[in-house]
């Protein structure tokens, strides 16, 4: 069985923000002792804990050896580390991760608290240093049967930046070792009909610079909309954690307790209390806005959940690359197949999103996009065409059939490579390819958008 779920408090749905805030508008009180604090206390931090300052010098080789752990074996955390959990993760390919954070409170650091800010990102002290470890459930049978893959540290450095590394850990769980450049391992992973394998991406530390920018702040999940959450302290005590971190000082403000309902927060993908827009738009900030966001990767949209909606550029605004559709959107409305964002998530090809990290598809992220773009008002669009058989190399000559479920629709198609127009032959019968083809096709229908284009190329090798 594995440690994380020893080690790792659970967070708990409560209502906790809801009986603060009753009790504190009756009592207009700044804080209520009588409600127990998840953290009482904060604890003597030394800066970097065992790690370098900054990214010129060589970390340690073990994870062992960074401080992190007192037992790294039964991933006994330091007495620095504070545990957290955040309101929605970042899909990492199934993984279930534990997170812990160390900010310095000794070492004759002057700045030694968060720079706390309602929405955007925080500022943390130089010396801060984020752990985050991952597992992932090698038995599909057995839900406690997991395998210990990596943890990863981020330091911040004293010139306002971060750095990266991951520590590998090995078979036997004695340790971890340094990952000197990504790498990729093919996991064996027992289902109820055997066994699958999944690819697992370890990032070397120039990838952890890719999203780790400092236009994103350099932090990405620790901010009000992530934290703003009830968890369960290692004390046993349930509590929201900007309640519990405020109170051991480690903002460089005093929040006001009654105010902690007003903040932001991110919303799961099966919380069905949240609305279906604040569920997708939740998703988006925290798997694409630290590049899709202003100064970050040449987009127009912004990802980030403060932004209001109607000014992130999001819906049925152009899109840079259009991967070839005919009206592409970031998001087209009702328009699944012409939804760049929906189409780059949905994909482990080379235009997948997010880039790094990312061999399997999130299929509950996926389904929640689509469900989004569904809803939104828009005309009604045709389904592509589908076809009877995929194109590939063959030897001898091939009948192709073409389909769409909506009734009455004319598919036009080509043989010529060109795109097909409402000029173009209509599908009445099956086509017969005995040459090297690529055979396009759409749907038209009165009343309905056209759908895309859709190819398949039939490639004929000379029989000698």
């Amino acid at each position: 069985m594995s440690d994380i779920g020893k080690r790792q408090t659970k967070s708990l749905p409560g209502l906790l923000l809801l009986i603060l805030g009753a009790i504190f508008s009756q009592t207009g009180a700044q804080a209520n002792p009588a409600i127990p604090y998840g953290l009482t206390s904060r604890p003597a931090t030394q800066p970097y804990l065992g790690m370098p300052p900054s990214d010129q010098k060589a970390p340690p080789r073990l994870l062992s050896q960074t401080g992190a752990f007192t037992d790294t074996r039964e991933l006994t955390p330091s007495d620095a580390l504070i545990p957290y959990d955040i309101n929605l993760p970042f899909y990492s390919d199934g993984a279930m991760k534990s997170r812990w954070v160390s900010i310095p409170s000794q070492g004759g650091f002057t700045n030694i608290r968060i720079r706390f800010a309602a929405t955007g990102e925080w500022q943390f002290p130089a010396g801060t240093v984020f752990v985050k470890h991952f597992e992932m459930n090698s038995d599909e049978t057995q839900t406690n049967v997991r395998r210990r893959l990596e943890t990863r540290l981020l330091m911040c450095d004293a010139k306002g930046g971060v750095y990266g590394v991951s520590y590998k850990w090995r078979p036997d769980n004695s340790d971890a070792e340094l990952v000197s450049s990504n790498l990729t391992e093919t996991l064996s992973i027992r289902t109820t009909m055997g066994f699958r394998t999944q690819t697992w991406y370890y990032p070397s530390r120039q990838d952890c610079k890719t999203c780790h920018t400092s236009t994103a702040g350099g932090v990405l999940g620790l901010k009000t909309r992530q934290i703003n959450r009830d968890f369960c302290f290692p004390s046993g005590t349930v509590d929201n954690q900007l309640r519990s971190w405020n109170h051991i000082g480690l903002f460089d403000v005093d929040l006001k307790e009654t105010d902690l309902a007003s903040y932001a927060r991110l919303a799961a993908a099966k919380d069905l209390n949240r609305s279906l827009e604040d569920r997708a738009r939740s998703y988006l900030d925290v798997n694409c806005a630290y590049c899709h966001r202003p100064g970050g990767t040449v987009a127009y949209f912004d990802a980030r959940y403060d932004t209001q909606l109607e000014r992130q550029n999001l819906i049925n605004v152009h899109v840079l690359i259009d991967e070839g559709l005919d009206r592409a959107r970031v998001i087209s409305p009702n328009d699944t197949w012409r939804s760049i964002a929906l189409l780059r998530i949905s994909s482990l090809e080379g235009l997948k999103m997010p880039p790094l990290a990312h061999e399997t598809l999130d299929q509950q992220g996926v389904n929640l996009l689509r469900s989004w773009i569904q809803s939104l008002p828009g005309p009604k669009v045709l389904a592509p065409p589908e076809f009877s058989l995929k194109g590939g190399q063959f030897q001898l000559p091939v009948k192709v059939a073409l389909h769409c479920d909506e009734p009455d629709t004319e598919i036009h198609y080509t043989i010529d490579g060109s795109a097909p127009t409402i000029s173009d032959p209509v599908y009445l019968e099956p086509i017969s390819i005995d040459e090297s083809t690529t055979l396009r096709a759409r749907a038209y229908k009165s009343g309905y958008v056209k759908s895309i284009i859709v190819q398949e190329t039939f490639v004929f090798s000379t029989r000698s």
